[in-house]
């Protein structure tokens, strides 16, 4: 056969010859040598194991042209790029996309048909095309590379329908041996990926994918924006990688970091593509430390020295997080991955899934649920993360894991995981892990009832543990091999062989407890109304408002004139001890930071010596408040006397929402005029009882309360009006 001629070829000399390099890393050769020999080939690398490697050396080897599926544009030029930096030959390597134009199609198509070009990259969408499955059925065609197949399956992290189509493509243009490339599938999308493109008897090979020098770590969502503010002023001139879930959330964020004298570019799909591309080379030729990005920043990225990579959001899946933590650290150097985790952002995750297909919705729950399991576990996050993708990881403390290095007390769970092993065969191993735990737990529903559940013994006979505790039974009941998940019906409990033996001869067996975390709202550094949430120092606090009271007679004003009770907490959080620390507290600014904080700050700075208070470093982080942009809009058109409707429908929100926005910009400190807006709008016997209820009798600013005081036919917006007025007279 044609393909044994490369049998003899000595792999090291060829690679040192087109790249230099004086040995392989891994099974990197062996992959090379089987797909020499022309058989299909399955390659699960982790991140920064060397894949392209495993195609791109047999194509500049074979003859005929590489074609090779790729799924991001600036990913196929910076692989391209690479390529043409090994070869004198510009034309050793092109892509196929919809970012080249006629003449730069007909120039590529002219080098793969003079035989110059050994790899040409294409889109899925490209290879889909009627005109290019003709022009491709015209060259010999060394072999298919599929990169990222995790896009076939639709339990990958980033599936995507056209990749689907790739094996019915591939058979119209013509068949040649494939190699599919992948960082992350777990047994699951493995098989998916195999089934879809038809090589079920390929030879897999499967690089382990434990990082060593990647340190894991979950934290609750808990002012997380300092905490990250905080880790990157400790780790200056680091470079790193933060991922956000929205544009908006990427936007703020990045916004914040640079309020705060950090170099942090933003990253996501909404921008330009010469922004995008702009701000990926700053990052990395070094000119600025920190991204601030979505998922579409990453693939592809070949930044060694990533030393961090920070999670402000939780990812969709536990695919997604490895490959992102897998950024870290590419040089074997130290990679630091934080994550901060609340349940409620896994709650807008579900919602955001509704309207979609049923079955993409049933997908991506069970995603959500592994990455909950692993975010709520207190067992080595390593061990998890291993199992999740078929490896068994034997060590039983890692040493560079949250909960290796802090690890929870253990407790005999002997007979509860025979409990739960029985209860999963009593019920002919048909159910998900959340209604085994509603069996145990006796909560009845539809399915209990029509399947008759509530008949077992085992019906409500843990009701005196909570779910989380037996969620926790499970969870470690998958680490240890008992239990296992069905590959065909994803999410089925089954009792493993292993569970079995342990059933005929329980054994003691010391579990831990699953972690509970704290719920928070959103940071209130990137929240334009920002909620209150306690004075940390209550004495402080209790002495802040005596003297917010005792100035409030002296210049005959109501108390919240000065400074809301939110600002008082938040001194007693930061202790402030000049003005331009205090004007960086909730809500003060600063116009009202010089008008009334000199006696606060003496106060504070009195109170923090005597006591030997050590000031937080939280002191240096900068709320962002109310967006610059934004809040020059608007304070620009009330000063051109603009209707405030007008405004409001000008920037697309509703008038609530802008009232909103200019109690902010007032509550800060900032004068603003609506008297023309108001003398429009509301009585002059309406504007007067409003005015001097805040005056003279309103113990607070409360809506609710002015409601009830008032007792007139005074509609809310109408005291949101008079008290924006009120408030901004006394800035």
């Amino acid at each position: 056969m044609e393909h044994n001629k490369y049998a003899s070829i000595s792999l090291a000399s060829e690679l040192k010859k087109y790249f230099g390099f004086d040995s392989f890393k891994g099974n990197q050769e062996e992959i090379i040598r089987n797909v020499l020999n022309g058989n299909d080939t399955f390659v699960l690398m982790p991140t920064g194991g060397g894949k392209s490697l495993c195609y791109q050396l047999p194509a500049l080897i074979m003859d005929g042209t590489c074609i090779i599926v790729s799924p991001l544009i600036a990913l196929m030029k910076n692989q391209v790029d690479s390529i043409r930096g090994f070869s004198i030959d510009e034309g050793i390597a092109h892509f196929l996309n919809s970012s080249l134009n006629r003449a730069q199609i007909i120039t590529v198509k002219q080098n793969v048909i003079e035989r110059r070009t050994k790899m040409l990259y294409v889109a899925p969408e490209s290879l889909t095309k009627e005109e290019n499955i003709q022009f491709l059925k015209q060259i010999k065609i060394s072999f298919y590379a599929i990169d990222e197949a995790h896009c076939i399956s639709e339990w990958g992290h980033d599936f995507r329908p056209e990749y689907r189509r790739i094996r019915s493509i591939v058979s119209e243009i013509g068949n040649a041996p494939i190699i599919t490339l992948t960082a992350t599938a777990t047994p699951k999308v493995q098989n998916d990926i195999q089934k879809n493109l038809g090589m079920m008897n390929a030879n897999v090979f499967k690089s382990s994918f434990n990082r060593p020098n990647l340190y894991y770590e979950i934290r609750p969502k808990i002012n997380a924006v300092k905490e990250i503010i905080r880790y990157i002023k400790n780790n200056e001139g680091k470079s790193g990688i933060i991922y956000c879930l929205s544009r908006k959330r990427v936007e703020d964020v990045a916004e914040i970091l640079k309020i705060n004298g950090i170099k942090a570019l933003a990253y996501h799909a909404g921008m330009d593509s010469a922004t995008r591309s702009e701000n990926q080379d700053k990052f990395l030729m070094e000119d600025v430390d920190v991204i601030v990005a979505t998922i579409a920043f990453g693939m592809g990225i070949d930044k060694p020295d990533v030393r961090f990579v920070i999670h402000f959001d939780i990812p969709k899946s536990l695919e997604g997080y490895y490959q992102e933590t897998g950024r870290g650290g590419r040089d074997m150097g130290e990679g630091q991955c934080i994550a901060f985790y609340s349940y409620k952002d896994i709650q807008r995750l579900e919602k955001f899934m509704q309207g979609k297909p049923v079955a993409e919705q049933e997908i991506g729950k069970q995603l959500l649920l592994e990455m909950v399991a692993y975010a709520e576990s207190s067992v080595c996050r390593r061990k998890t993360l291993l199992n999740y993708f078929g490896e068994e990881y034997e060590e039983t403390n890692c040493g560079s894991c949250d909960n290796c290095l802090h690890p929870k007390e253990k407790f005999e769970g002997k007979e509860d995981m025979q409990l739960v092993l029985e209860l999963i065969l009593k019920v002919k191993e048909k159910f998900k892990a959340e209604y085994i735990i509603n069996i145990i737990c006796g909560e009845r529903d539809s399915m209990t009832k029509s399947y008759k559940h509530e008949e077992l013994e085992e019906f409500g006979i843990g009701k005196d543990q909570s779910p989380h505790y037996w969620n926790a039974i499970i969870r470690q009941g998958l680490i240890l091999h008992f239990i296992d998940k069905e590959i065909e019906n994803y999410g089925l409990l089954r009792v493993s062989e292993k569970g079995h033996e342990f059933l005929k001869k329980p054994y003691s067996l010391m579990l831990m407890l699953d972690h509970e975390y704290t719920e928070s709202d959103d940071d209130d550094l990137l929240s334009t109304r920002n909620g209150s949430g306690g004075a940390a120092d209550e004495e402080l606090f209790a002495m802040l408002k005596d003297l917010r009271k005792f100035i409030s007679k002296k210049l005959n004003l109501p108390p919240f004139v000065l400074f809301h009770d939110t600002s008082l907490e938040d001194m007693a959080t930061q202790y402030p001890i000049t003005i331009d620390e205090l004007k960086n507290c909730q809500g003060v600014g600063e116009g009202k930071a010089k008008k009334y904080g000199g006696e606060f700050i003496e106060l504070i700075a009195k109170y923090v010596e005597e006591n030997e208070i050590e000031r937080p470093l939280d002191m240096v982080v900068k709320s962002m408040g109310y967006k610059s942009g934004a809040k020059v809009f608007v304070i620009q058109s009330i000063d051109h006397k603009l209707p405030l409707d007008e405004i409001a429908h000008a920037k697309n929100i509703e008038m609530d929402e802008l009232l909103t926005e200019i109690e902010a910009i007032v509550n800060s400190g900032t004068k603003l005029n609506i008297d023309y807006y108001i003398d429009y709008t509301i009585d002059d016997d309406k504007r007067e009882d409003i005015y001097n209820y805040f005056r003279n009798e309103a113990t607070s600013d409360s809506l609710e309360d002015a409601m009830n005081e008032l007792d007139g036919d005074y509609t809310e917006e109408e005291i949101r009006l008079m008290r924006i007025k009120f408030l901004s007279e006394f800035n």
